[in-house]
């Protein structure tokens, strides 16, 4: 059997009813730009990466809602665990989603992950106390587990050449998504104190003054699963395989559709044993750490009082900034970036971004000191500065990755990449939000007073992902 399906793959010949193969069939038919294609792997990642940070500029304010914090500094120690909760439910299901897309296909879990916004975002926007948005949001991410399969699709559904577009598309729209959410969370909560001419107090929007932003991201993700019901399978489903762990060696001929050739694994083609991939997904961790831990803060930092340190600033101020951010992201991403990274190289590209980021996070506790036209320059230049760089590193680590593996290995690579990646991203805010309260208890402190030692740690961190880049430890695949 196996040597008749070799023999069918040597010849180019195709199964009729693998969903796969039809896809294949149709990359090699298609002309043109694939902007069909583009459009709906940008809304996917759109859609998953909105709910993921939208909460964190009126977090402060939720808390604060519940009455679970006594004191007011207090406020940031509770709202890491709501932030959290969403990664730490991802964590422990994105290798099961991995291996579902592996074997099912990439198309349920794409639906699932979109559906599962629709259900619990929205039943997080309707929390009536501390635990009920910590489940929430908890069973958020548990069943939110498209990112990895995603990646895989967006490399098969596009043909050779505009591969490289397909993983711009993903961490773009990924990137634009993580400041967008926040933005939307800003602009939109507590309507009826922002917008009382549009909303009152006795409306649902009134009663429940952070459901808005939840119920908004929720129509655009049901919006997105209707769309993505005609969406195509790309996974083969011709494989003849026994063994069902994509972790452990596998040993069959298969066809290397990007190679367009007969290809044997052996025990050398274990996802484990691919140091590449693995020290690019240890890397990405570390970043990945940073920059959850850096979105909680930022927004708790400048919700907190003046007196603390913080900028005052309330939830639709955090929203302007972050809506500049993400359309000063956009730019870059589309113009600037591929050219960067074809001239430095994803690894050079990195490095520069982090080392650049450690200097602008140095100049925040300063940024705080000003006010008026000087505050509003200073904060909107320092929060796009910082969201491009952190957005160039995360891609060049992205593009790492994904050049390590073959095309059967992507949906178990990705939920390694996904998993470990999850839970240092649910230490972030948990661990940000700790730091942060403690940071506002400690004024007079003689060593990095108030938040200085917030940013920091954030540097700290930053530099160890930095230094991670450099050989022995990051190895980068030969192309």
């Amino acid at each position: 059997m196996a040597e008749e399906y070799t023999e069918c793959l040597l010849e180019n010949k195709f199964h009729e009813d693998c969903p796969g193969c039809k896809v294949d069939q149709m990359k090699r038919l298609r002309r043109g730009f694939p902007l069909w294609e583009l459009f709906t792997v940008w809304i996917i990642v759109l859609c998953t990466a909105l709910p993921i940070s939208s909460l964190f500029p009126f977090l402060y304010f939720m808390i604060d809602d519940f009455n679970i914090a006594k004191k007011e500094e207090d406020i940031g120690f509770y709202a890491g665990f709501v932030g959290c909760s969403f990664m730490l439910g991802r964590a422990f299901t994105s290798v099961i989603w991995g291996l579902v897309a592996d074997r099912y296909g990439r198309k349920p879990v794409i639906l699932i992950g979109t559906a599962s916004v629709v259900v619990f975002n929205t039943l997080f926007g309707l929390s009536l106390n501390f635990w009920m948005a910590i489940i929430t949001r908890f069973c958020l991410g548990s069943f939110n587990g498209l990112l990895g399969p995603i990646k895989a699709y967006a490399m098969e559904i596009f043909r050779d050449e505009y591969q490289g577009l397909a993983l711009s598309a993903v961490s773009t729209a990924w990137g634009i998504g993580l400041i967008i959410g926040p933005a939307i969370g800003g602009f939109l909560a507590q309507p009826a104190t922002q917008y009382p001419s549009l909303f009152s107090q006795d409306s649902i929007f009134g009663k429940f003054p952070f459901f808005l932003p939840c119920f908004a991201i929720s129509v655009f993700a049901f919006l997105v699963t209707i769309i993505s019901l005609w969406i195509p399978e790309t996974l083969h489903n011709h494989k003849y395989v026994d063994d069902d762990d994509s972790f452990d060696a596998l040993k069959y001929l298969s066809h290397d559709p990007e190679s367009n050739k007969v290809v044997e694994r052996n025990e050398k083609s274990s996802l484990l044993n691919n140091w590449p991939l693995i020290s690019s997904i240890i890397v990405y961790c570390v970043f990945s750490l940073h920059d959850m831990a850096y979105t909680e803060i930022f927004s708790l930092w400048a919700n907190s009082p003046r007196k603390y340190g913080g900028l005052g600033y309330s939830t639709a101020d955090v929203g302007s900034v972050l809506a500049i951010s993400g359309f000063g992201l956009l730019i870059f991403q589309l113009s600037l970036y591929s050219y960067a990274e074809r001239l430095l190289g994803p690894i050079i590209v990195t490095r520069i971004s982090g080392i650049l980021a450690m200097v602008i996070l140095s100049c925040y506790p300063l940024i705080a000191k000003l006010s008026g036209l000087a505050l509003t320059l200073a904060v909107n230049s320092a929060s796009v500065a910082k969201n491009v760089l952190s957005t160039s590193a995360i891609t060049g680590l992205f593009i790492l990755q994904n050049n390590a593996v073959r095309q059967d290995q992507r949906g178990a690579a990705n939920g390694i990449a996904m998993t470990a990646m999850s839970l240092f991203k649910a230490i972030g805010p948990a661990a940000a939000g700790i730091i942060f309260s403690w940071s506002e208890k400690r004024q007079d402190a003689a060593f990095f007073p108030g938040t200085q030692m917030v940013f920091f740690i954030l540097n700290v961190v930053l530099a160890l992902g930095v230094l991670m880049t450099f050989k022995p430890f990051l190895a980068e695949t030969q192309q």
